[in-house]
């Protein structure tokens, strides 16, 4: 048998198994309906066009922060067209608005946030005239002549001659350029650097370019080592004319190597004919030279372009098959899947495939996960622990425990659970402590493939502990405040919070660091942690300290325990993390009737909520808003969550360039996308209850990894049809407006019925409502 199997093609035998896994998440031996057409990976990368602050009367994001990029999904490289060369903070290497092309570059960019590429390089073919700066080679493109797919990337380029096409494996891609007459090509090579720093040299015999880029960490204008390079080895396939290196102006002819100058590369020179095809594979490595090579020989062992893109299609074929929807609206097939592509980003792999990775602690050696693991990074947690992690724990559990596994090793290795761990490194970026979120929420689902004793370790150091090392607490280790937040329950308006990225926000922090006291709580409880579970409860409260009772929103508060005396309900404030009172009122998803009652009651919780839609005071760019739309069904008042929801969807999520509210913060904002257009939205992972709200697909199935189905049928769905007026659970009458994990992972069929008046009866009763989660 063995003899038989090893006969096979490669390529047919990965087709073979890639198609019986399709078949056998989505239940049928039939051919799957190819889901990649409904993507468009350019949407993000122009304007917003689609969101006004409201009457705080500015633009809130300009842009989506998007890539158009071919990868796997969490894979190691996001292969994009570069239209920006540098790696600065805030700038995407991609902006639609953009006319000229510089290249393409194995960016590591933080999609959809506002923080920085590093160890990139990029390559740019050109034509008879040879132009090494990136602003000097950029050349006109146009978008009518661009493919852009999760799988394959390709644009003509008419002052070159060339099409260009792109398609990659996690850690490889493979390029064709197609050249139109007959000349002079050349591949010129950078690496991004934007401190002058990096190597890159040719081997002439083997038609091999190796180079690397020291990572460095800025943010804020705060720039530090991170300890690793980016290291990358390109591979062609023609026989070269001439070579060099260049720097600034100067070309160095047959120069060999060049390091530590500002604007390096090299360049190769080859004759090509009309039509003649011209190969490049380009692969990077976190770890070494080595690992960049066995990187590039274990993914793409050949020369064979097509055969890449097919196995990356049928890659991204079979991540999509995990949620079926069934819509003759071809525009809301588009929203989802897009959505779906970009929530497939981040965390990334960050480990070669022989499993060596750079370890997370500064000066430590290279480490090796054990055999069928995957290494973990860039956890935009302040964003990713509300919907994309659940969203992941949901439709890829295994993954989920994964990447949970990845925070443990973090804290093994570095001493502390990071709250932001990104570039491989504690950040301090955002505030919280979201680790804890996350690690509970995997917990909460049932997922175990990660050392649970050893994280809930971590999770309680960061909780109890204070960092004794000012470098530690510089760093971004442990809890920022922790000593006033023990003290007071709160912290006060007088503790500045010595941090070198954020030197305010008392109150977001104390509301923040009591909802995840409240997620550890949970897991110490299931534990047998008692004494644990028992202190953590009352402090998941300290949210109270900081709502004014005159006033019912949050509000800074003094030592004294005075309340600040400002009219700033509405306002942007020092002591709020990007946003105003009002909207960080509502972060208090583990005790939505204890907030009740620091209102003053439901009737003014539901008056303020109500004002948050008709004020135009709801602001969806922003992470703070997100759960806020949900927080009707805790009242009895279902059918308005129905309504905000819808709209939200309607309003702040289109399928173009400019089709994003604001930054799509590491695949949170379309991962609420994704779990709005299901029906149903976790307003409180580290629990296992989901609100309902108002499903949008006359029919949506998910494959779970169980290998069981859940479907969500909305029967009577549509623009106008936004409210549930009955529902059943696999045959039965449903009135609650929440729903379990449980109930979701055993299978089975959800049906709603949906109208275009409100049903102001179902779903209202408190027993309907979900349970009161501190007792």
């Amino acid at each position: 048998m063995k003899q038989t199997i090893c006969t096979y093609c490669p390529i047919l035998l990965i087709a073979i198994l890639l198609h019986c896994l399709m078949s056998c998440r989505s239940g049928s031996n039939s051919e799957a309906e190819s889901l990649l057409k409904y993507v468009d990976t350019r949407v993000g990368t122009a304007p917003s066009i689609t969101h006004t602050a409201g009457k705080f009367g500015k633009k809130t994001e300009e842009y989506g922060q998007t890539l158009p990029a071919v990868l796997e999904p969490n894979g190691m490289n996001f292969w994009t067209p570069q239209t920006r060369d540098t790696e600065l903070k805030c700038v995407a290497p991609y902006y639609y608005t953009d006319t000229l092309l510089q290249g393409f570059r194995n960016s590591h960019w933080i999609v959809g946030g506002c923080t920085q590429d590093y160890g990139s390089m990029t390559l740019m073919p050109l034509f008879d005239n040879l132009r090494c700066q990136p602003l000097q080679r950029a050349t006109r493109f146009s978008h009518q002549d661009e493919v852009a797919t999760p799988s394959y990337y390709s644009v003509f380029l008419p002052d070159e001659n060339i099409h260009t096409e792109m398609t990659a494996r996690s850690r490889s891609a493979i390029y064709r350029f197609t050249y139109k007459k007959a000349g002079k090509g050349y591949l010129v090579v950078n690496p991004n650097s934007d401190e002058g720093q990096g190597y890159i040299s040719i081997d002439t015999i083997n038609n091999q370019i190796y180079g690397y880029n020291p990572v460095h960490r800025i943010y804020q204008g705060l720039g530090k080592p991170a300890g690793y390079s980016g290291h990358f080895v390109i591979q062609f396939n023609k026989k070269i004319t001439n070579y060099g290196t260049y720097r600034g102006d100067s070309l160095f002819t047959h120069a060999t190597q060049i390091d530590k100058a500002p604007r390096m590369g090299l360049f190769i020179e080859f004759d090509v004919e009309p039509g003649e095809e011209v190969l490049i594979k380009a692969a990077s490595s976190f770890v070494s030279r080595e690992g960049a090579i066995r990187n590039l020989e274990a993914e793409i062992p050949h020369w064979d372009f097509d055969r890449t893109r097919t196995e990356l299609s049928r890659i991204w074929e079979l991540h999509f098959s995990s949620i079926k929807v069934e819509t003759e609206n071809h525009t809301d097939k588009e929203k989802f899947y897009g959505a779906f592509y970009r929530a497939s980003f981040l965390p990334r792999t960050f480990n070669d495939v022989d499993g060596h990775y750079p370890s997370f602690a500064k000066g430590e050696p290279i480490r090796q996960l054990p055999e069928g693991e995957t290494y973990y990074e860039d956890f935009s947690m302040w964003d990713t622990y509300r919907a994309l992690h659940p969203l992941i724990n949901l439709i890829y559990p295994t993954k989920g425990g994964d990447m949970m596994q990845s925070l443990v090793h973090k804290y093994e290795q570095g001493g502390w659970l990071p709250a932001f761990p990104c570039w491989n490194s504690y950040t301090a970026a955002m505030i919280g402590d979201h680790s804890i979120a996350a690690i509970g929420d995997a917990y909460s689902k049932g997922i175990r493939n990660f050392d649970v004793e050893k994280a809930y370790e971590g999770m309680r150091k960061n909780a109890f502990e204070i960092p004794s090392d000012i470098d530690e607490y510089k760093d971004g280790m442990g809890r920022r405040a922790l000593t006033s937040y023990l003290k007071y329950g709160y912290i006060p308006l007088e503790d500045a919070v010595p941090d070198a990225f954020h030197t305010q926000e008392q109150v977001s922090r104390t509301m923040e660091y009591a909802y995840d006291d409240f997620v550890l709580a949970q897991m110490a409880k299931s534990l047998g942690k008692t004494a644990d579970y028992e202190k953590l409860i009352l402090r998941a409260t300290n949210y109270r300290n900081v709502i004014d009772p005159r006033t019912g929103y949050a509000q800074g508060r003094h030592a004294d325990g005075t309340f600040l005396d400002e009219n700033n309900a509405f306002s942007f404030v020092r002591f709020i993390t990007e946003g105003a009172p009002c909207h960080y009122t509502w972060y208090a998803p583990q005790d939505p009737y204890g907030l009740m009652e620091s209102m003053g009651g439901k009737a003014n919780y539901i008056a303020k909520l109500d004002s948050m839609f008709s004020e135009q005071r709801y602001w969806h760019g922003n992470e703070p808003c997100h759960q806020v739309a949900f927080m009707f069904n805790y009242a009895g008042e279902p059918w308005k969550t129905q309504q905000a929801v819808r709209h939200i969807m309607e309003t702040e999520y289109l399928n173009t360039p400019g089709g994003l509210a604001g930054n799509d913060d590491a695949g949170q904002m379309s991962a609420w996308y994704m779990f709005a257009a299901m029906g149903f939205y976790p307003v409180c992972p580290g629990t296992p209850y989901y609100m309902l709200a108002s499903p949008s697909f006359p029919s949506l199935t998910l494959h779970l990894e169980n290998k069981k189905t859940f479907t969500v049928k909305a029967l009577k769905a549509s623009e106008k049809n936004i409210y549930i007026q009955s529902a059943t659970l696999n045959g039965k009458p449903y009135t609650r407006n929440y729903i379990t994990h449980q109930d979701i992972m055993n299978g089975g069929t959800m049906e709603f019925v949906m109208g275009d008046k409100p049903n102001t009866g179902w779903g209202t009763r408190p027993e309907d409502c979900p349970p009161d989660m501190i007792m």
